[in-house]
């Protein structure tokens, strides 16, 4: 399927805005991750799903990065619910309460990599899949997922956005799976047939594997984003693309309820990946032939509408 065509189907997925629609219609977005030492993860990931046209963001985060992420807008509603000092049935029941208003579910920015805010990642995936959430996992998620793939295997609803270095990880994890490979495979000469077969071996999770280009995969079809992005690598640009992609899957979410079946459902997550890097590889070019190389994420946040109406 050719760029103009995903990016024509990105298009028809997003929700409309129309008079009688209410607050929250056109898509609630969960972002969790954040800890003592990462709040700026979190902050990007929700005010980008929200510069992109999302509705609501809930910010779920540990009590120790709450009051700074209250600081940083007033835009963000801030849930402190991944307490390791709570009995873990009671962090999932509220989990399991805020995830039943959601459309959509991203969880890893700012999260950390401390076992006890780790292990509530996961129960929170499993609240998100008992939910049936379409789910993104991003940055120390992803850590999570490769240390126990299990955690979103045979998840179809699931988009997993390695970067280089989180990619050859989760390819070395799923050695000894029935579709074997290791690191080794990602220099051959047909990269887009390694993230097929990581994702393949997840279980069918969409797979956008960041990079020079970013490439998207499932299991019957790949995808390759190379809109034109900007040349400064600064951190948290990772995060804009999970909270964008997390309003993409929310508004893919709506077109299901909407009863819309020109796209298929099991492609759903493909497209939103598609139309989500575009999105961020645009507002990344924008922002660096504005600001060169003084160019940090906090830059990006205001051109996102820019690159959406591009």
């Amino acid at each position: 399927m050719t760029q103009r065509t995903l990016l024509q189907q990105a298009k028809c997925i997003i929700s409309p805005l129309l008079p009688e629609f209410h607050k929250g219609q056109a898509g609630r977005v969960g972002i969790l991750g954040g800890c003592r030492e990462y709040t700026g993860a979190p902050f990007y990931a929700s005010v980008s799903s929200m510069r992109l046209g999302c509705d609501m963001s809930f910010t779920i985060c540990a009590p120790d990065a709450a009051a700074a992420l209250k600081t940083y807008s007033p835009d963000l509603i801030v849930q402190p619910i991944l307490d390791p000092k709570e009995n873990v049935d009671d962090v999932r029941k509220a989990l399991r309460d805020l995830f039943s208003r959601l459309h959509s579910l991203v969880v890893g920015p700012g999260l950390g990599r401390d076992p006890e805010l780790q292990n509530l990642a996961r129960v929170a995936i499993e609240e998100a899949r008992a939910a049936d959430l379409y789910l993104v996992v991003d940055a120390d998620g992803l850590w999570l997922v490769q240390n126990d793939p299990k955690t979103v295997q045979n998840y179809d609803r699931a988009v997993l956005t390695p970067n280089v270095v989180e990619f050859g990880r989760l390819c070395d994890a799923m050695v000894g799976s029935k579709q074997r490979f290791s690191l080794q495979n990602i220099d051959n000469k047909d990269p887009e047939k390694t993230a097929q077969k990581l994702s393949k071996a997840l279980g069918g999770v969409t797979i956008l594997e960041k990079g020079g280009v970013d490439r998207i995969a499932t299991p019957n079809e790949v995808a390759v984003s190379d809109t034109q992005g900007g040349l400064k690598r600064c951190g948290g640009q990772g995060d804009l693309l999970s909270g964008n992609l997390g309003t993409f899957l929310a508004w893919a979410q709506r077109y299901r309820e909407r009863g819309e079946t020109e796209i298929a459902a099991e492609r759903l997550p493909l497209v939103a990946a598609y139309g989500a890097s575009c999105v961020t590889r645009t507002t990344s070019h924008i922002g660096f032939e504005r600001m060169g190389r003084s160019m940090l994420t906090q830059d990006l946040l205001a051109d996102i509408g820019t690159a959406y109406q591009q």
